[in-house]
């Protein structure tokens, strides 16, 4: 069995928080220690294969680029062992690496030589380095004018023309337009193709699905879970609403909320899969007929869907300090795929908002081969009376779904 191109075995990073005191204080022999420990990441195990594609995910300060940078050679870490095997490109934060004084045409050589190639080397790809960022214009200007999309392109540009053997990216994606986007996961997939390992850091889940098979979810400086992407998302999303606030000070309170299916919490959601959200609410004063408004939004804040409860309908009173349990069942017929975020309403007669549960749960679903956008339409193509699309029977990677006619089964409801 071949070694593996990335190994951690008990990794973890350790600063130290300097607490600040007074220059009296710190004149003062024998005072108190004004320092403590900080663990960024710790009792990390991961094996990575040689060609392998793996995705890293998790809140802020979870430990995500400290792990990217541990890979990069750019720290050192506090305990275990970080072994790498092969030549690598890393791409940790947008213009690392480019002196500020000198052209673009210069950085690329100095930055090629640094990844481990030849000045010959860098020359032959020279020109499709430039092509590739679309920087022809101001390949002889001092990077110190370009803007951060300019950099990231150039250094990205850099990065993948080398032949690397693993290729580290930490979130640098995120500043580029959509075109250069695309343009950067496809030629990460010809990298993966041609058997080169990515690691991939990103807080775009639709991006980390479509890249890679695998993730590993961090969570306070360690390695909460390390298996397949849709699972890892899903962990994602369960975290984020456990560590949500819950909103209050308001004449209705949130105390719980959930999203099941098929009875058990959700971890991966397929196409078409029948959820159930259910939150409990406490009226802090006597409210009468309230209503329900439930939202489904995109990753980027788009309405995929809304249902609400008839409007001015007159059917009870909930007294102060009384509770009731909102439960709404859906379909998730969503076939661009992407992570989506619940949010509840609940309204007084007139439809106005008693309280707005926007840290409620979050989901993501696969995206259905061929389908772009928050909904799939079942959109079918003919070509001369040819039947030449359906995809409601595979996504990615041709993994096949048990997807039905959505014509067949029944609608949203609120129960």
């Amino acid at each position: 069995m071949s070694a593996p191109a990335i190994e951690l075995e008990n990794v973890g990073k350790r600063y130290w928080k300097i607490q600040e005191r007074s220059l009296v204080r710190s004149m003062v022999p024998f005072g108190a220690e004004n320092r403590s420990e900080l663990w960024a990441l710790r009792g990390a195990d991961i094996r990575i294969e040689a060609g392998e594609t793996v995705g890293v995910i998790g809140r802020n300060g979870a430990g995500k680029s400290t792990l990217l940078r541990l890979l990069a050679g750019v720290s050192q870490p506090t305990e275990g062992s970080v072994t790498i095997r092969g030549r690598v490109a890393p791409l940790l934060s947008v213009g690392v690496g480019f002196h500020p004084e000198m052209t673009g045409r210069e950085n690329v050589l100095v930055n090629g030589m640094l990844l481990g190639f030849t000045k010959a080397q860098i020359a032959s790809r020279f020109d499709a380095i430039v092509e590739f960022a679309e920087l022809a214009d101001f390949v002889d200007t001092p990077v110190k004018f370009y803007s951060t999309g300019m950099f990231m392109r150039l250094g990205f540009a850099v990065a993948v023309h080398v032949e690397p053997e693993v290729l580290l990216v930490d979130e640098v994606l995120a500043v580029g337009d959509v075109g250069f986007q695309l343009r950067c996961l496809d030629r990460m997939r010809e990298l993966k193709r041609s058997g080169t390992t990515i690691v991939f850091v990103s807080h775009g889940m639709h991006a980390v699905q479509l890249l890679c098979p695998r993730t590993v979810l961090m969570h306070k400086g360690s390695v909460e879970f390390d298996g397949r992407t849709e699972l890892a998302i899903g962990r994602f999303h369960n975290l984020m609403a456990a560590t949500s606030d819950e909103p209050d000070g308001g004449p209705v309170r949130i105390l719980s909320r959930e999203l099941l299916s098929d009875g058990r919490p959700v971890e991966d959601v397929e196409q078409n899969a029948e959820l159930t959200y259910r939150s409990r609410v406490r009226f802090e004063r006597a409210v009468e007929d309230p209503g329900v408004f439930f939202h489904v939004r995109s990753e980027d804040g788009t309405l995929a869907y809304s249902m609400q409860t008839p409007i001015g309908d007159r059917w009870r009173t909930y007294a102060a300090g009384e509770e009731a349990d909102v439960e709404v069942v859906f379909h998730a017929r969503l076939g661009g795929g992407g992570t989506y975020h619940i949010t509840l309403d609940v309204t007084d007669r007139d439809s106005l908002a008693l309280v707005s549960d926007h840290q409620s749960v979050s989901f993501y679903v696969p995206p259905v081969l061929g389908v772009q956008g928050p909904a799939d339409l079942t959109a079918r193509i003919h070509v001369d009376d040819a039947h030449r699309t359906d995809h409601r029977w595979e996504r990615l990677e041709g993994v096949p779904t048990a997807m039905s006619d959505p014509s067949e089964e029944d609608g949203p409801t609120c129960r």
